[in-house]
This record gives structure tokens, sequence and C-alpha cells, in this order.
């Protein structure tokens, strides 16, 4: 089980600016998509994707094609399923060395919560002050939150994402019935960099319990902090960072993370799911709707949001440019149905076990350790195969040598966050390498030794690849005999 200790920073990585990017690179063709996004993080030019057709269970399937996609380009090295990796040779060097960026402070707002026995959640207090707040008193205090002490709270706000750090504190009064609850928190155009204060949130967030009323700091950590946003004041929803490794490869999603905590909320992640952590690869790869259950604390339930979102990153570029950004949301109440309603792919958590029987609102339901899906052509991916046991059994391998690497040589250059990441965006990478390769030779015939090249088991993942081939608009065609007939 995860440990309530996790209360650490989310994301330690920072975004390069456009004109950053355009001065570190040289600039990409228009094809891999790295200028094609707009405010609302969704691609421009984007067409239907065609119907795939499928016959029986042992004859083929095709998908009509969007524009194929480029090869991999030529990388420095091999990684864990002999795919070219993205990070130098030279471990040695930081990923921040490297890319070379620099974060911007962005606050466009900061407010203080409180719970009023007759009122319920309210903003008591917030700069600026024409700030729309609608809704974010239920955000910033979660559902249940009255049973714990403390709690940090990640969310999206319209175009903005939050951090939010809450406090319960006994008090001797009669009106306050016996405790005093207040959230401090903030907002930003990216979750990229609210890390960074979740430190002075909770030491305000203190503050606001012991002297209700005291704002100055709170006023001057915004006039120091504010973001200039562009004269529309529309701010940008980042679905992932735009990184700089290498030319070829300017639209990666690899974050670099340093959670304080002795193991990373990737590490505790993947102890948490054990193999099931490959089910939802499997539908973070297919862009489903994923939403998480569970009682208070959240803010270690909004770590697995965000390691949901990284098993689907892929390196090569012009790959997802026309499928649905795979967004986090964060913590989600019954204020934000609306707009999940209108989403076609994301991960969330909540408290509220109302969600459950909102079915028309997820593709997949986690609660605990128990994934499942009310979507009877998505069961078949709740089933582990023995490819996907050796999967996790090669994951599992990888880590004890990269944790006696660091005890016996005391080499800290690497870390597990950077392992597992690239570990799921190298077998993503595998996958989309091979298919554009198949789509773009003579024959574009899928067959059995494919897909044992692309790590995927030739039976028991025919359904994933099938709907793989639709949701991408490859065009391939699957021929894969069945044993059961002649």
């Amino acid at each position: 089980m995860v440990e309530q200790s996790d209360r650490a920073p989310l994301l330690n990585w920072e975004e390069i600016q456009p004109t950053e990017l355009t001065q570190a690179v040289p600039a990409p063709a228009k094809e891999n998509g790295s200028e094609s996004n707009p405010p609302d993080g969704r691609s421009l030019g984007s067409t239907a994707l065609a119907i795939g057709r499928s016959t029986s269970s042992w004859g083929p399937a095709s998908v009509t094609t969007v524009p194929r996609v480029n090869r991999i380009p030529h990388l420095d090295h091999s990684g864990p399923w002999g795919v070219p990796s993205p990070i130098h040779a030279d471990s040695r060097i930081s990923l921040k060395e490297r890319m070379g960026w620099e974060e911007k402070d962005q606050i466009v707002a900061v407010f203080v919560v409180t719970f009023d026995t007759r009122s319920g959640n309210m903003v008591e207090w917030c700069l600026p002050q024409d700030v729309n707040l609608d809704g974010v008193e239920f955000k910033s205090m979660a559902s249940g939150s009255h049973r714990i002490a403390n709690d940090f709270i990640y969310f999206r706000k319209g175009c903005y994402f939050g951090l939010a750090c809450f406090a319960n504190m006994p008090v001797e009064s009669e009106l306050e019935r016996g405790a005093r609850m207040k959230s401090v928190g903030i907002l930003s155009p990216s979750y990229t960099l609210l890390y960074r204060y979740m430190h002075f949130l909770e030491n305000q967030v203190r503050h606001q319990l012991q002297c209700p009323g005291s704002y100055s700091p709170l006023e001057a950590f915004y006039e120091d902090k504010k973001a200039v946003l562009p004269p529309a004041g529309n701010g940008l929803v980042i679905a992932c960072p735009t990184s700089a490794w290498v030319p070829a490869i300017n639209r990666c999603m690899h974050p670099e993370m340093k959670i304080t905590h002795p193991a990373g909320c990737m590490s505790q992640f993947i102890h948490f799911f054990g193999e099931q952590i490959m089910v939802l690869w499997k539908f973070s790869l297919l862009r489903k709707r994923i939403l998480i259950f569970s009682p208070p604390p959240v803010g270690v339930v909004c770590y697995r949001v965000y390691c949901c979102c990284s098993l689907a990153n892929i390196s090569i570029p012009g790959i997802g440019v026309a499928v649905p950004k795979f967004r986090p949301f964060f913590y989600i109440n019954v204020a934000d149905i609306a707009a999940l309603a209108t989403e076609m792919s994301y991960v969330a958590c909540t408290t509220e076990k109302i969600f459950e029987e909102k079915k028309e609102l997820y593709d997949v339901y986690v609660d605990n350790q128990n994934v499942k899906t009310h979507r009877v052509s998505l069961q078949p991916l709740l089933r582990l195969n023995g490819v996907d046991r050796e999967k996790y059994r090669k994951l599992s391998e990888q880590r004890q040598m990269l944790l006696y690497t660091q005890e016996v040589d005391g080499d800290c250059t690497s870390n597990e966050e950077d392992l597992f990441i690239l570990f799921f965006m190298e077998q993503n990478n595998r996958i989309f390498q091979t298919l554009s390769e198949v789509a773009a030779s003579a024959d574009p015939t899928l067959t059995a030794e494919h897909m044992r090249a692309m790590g995927l088991d030739p039976q028991a993942d025919r359904t994933f690849l099938v709907d793989l081939l639709e949701l991408y608009g490859i065009d391939a065609m699957l021929v894969i005999d069945n044993p059961c007939c002649p």
C-alpha cells in the first residue's frame, strides 16, 4: 500500500517557452505537429478518424489511414527493449542541463478557502479580487477531508491548473464545532511549476489556521509571482512539456522529477498496482477516460493521475497528432460533471463514490488496486497475458539493477523515475516504429512475427492492436492465424 508520507512536490521539472525552443534547436517540420496545438491543447487540422473494419475473429482487420508517420530517427543507445533511447549516453549530465530551459513564474491567482459551519466551503479571500474562482472552494477542499489532518490537492480550473494545501486544526469553539479547516491555493496556466510552491502553501495554511485574516504574506507572494498573460487573458492548458533533447524529438514527454520522499511517486505507483500497471498502460496508450477513486488524503492519488499520463509517452515525431490529448484533470468532484462530459480522453481522481454510477463519464474505473471497465469491447484488455508479465518482470529486474548500482557504485545520476518513464516510452516507440514501417511497406500486413517484435502477444493482444490501429489512423492490416481454425 502506498504510504501517506508521499507529501512531496509532484513535478520538479521546468518548461521551455516556444521562443526559447526555437533558439535551442532547428525548427521541426510541420508534420511533426510541434506547432499545431491551439490554446485548448487540441490539435489543429485533425480529421475524423476512420472506423476500423474487422471481420471474424480469424479474419483480417484494416483501418483507413491518416498521413503516415515518419520513422524514428537514430538516437544514441538502446533502451530496455532494444529501442533507441532519447537519453544521451552520458547519463551524468542531468536532463535539466541538457535541456537548458528556465521556468517562469506564472501565478494568476492566490486564494484562501475555509469551511463555514453555516455556508459550507467558501472562498474567504483572493487576489486578484476580480478573478473567477467559481467552484475552486470544492476543488481545493476534497470531500471527506474533515476526517484527516492535512492534505494537498492538484486540480484543473478551466484553462488553469491549481495546487492547494489543506489543514484541519482542533479549536475550542462551539461556533466552529471544534474544528477549523482551511485551504490555501494558487492557479497557474501550467501544472509544471506548481511543485515549487508546496512548502510555502503548507506554511501559509498553518498560518491561516492560527492567525485567521492575516493575508500580508499572501499579498506579497502574489505581487512577486503574478503572471503577465497575453492581452486576451487565456492560459494555455499544457498536456505535456516541450523538451529539447535532440532536434529530432522536440515533443518528447519526459519530465524530470525529484520527489523528496526516498521512493519517488512513479516507483510507488508501480509498487501499488504491481502487474496491473500493464493493464493501465494499454488503456493509457488507447487514450481512454480513466477515473481513479480513493478516500482522502487525495495528494498521493494526484500522483497516480500524473503517473498514468506518463505511461502513454511517445517520442516519435508525428505520432498522436490527430488523437485526443491525454491530459491530467487531477482531482474532480460533482461540480466537474458537465466539463467531463465533453472530454474524449483524460485521467482524473475523486473521493466521491457517486462517480462510479456515472458510467457515461468514464471508460475505466480504478478503485484501490481494482481496475475495471463497463465497456464490453475493453474487457479483454483487463486480462494479463504472458507477455505482459514478462515485461513487468524485466521492469522489476531493471529497477533492481539500478538500486544495486546506486548502492555499490554510489551512482545517483540515474533515478527510478527516469527508468520507469523511459521503459514505457521505449516500449511505445517500439510499437509505433514497427507499425509505421509496416504501413509504409509494399505489403502493409501485420503478422504474428511483427506483434512479437513489438513486444505484444499475437493472440491475447489482438484486440489491443486493432484498437490502436483505428485510434492512431495507421494504414495496416492485421492478419493473424486463429489456432482454433484450419
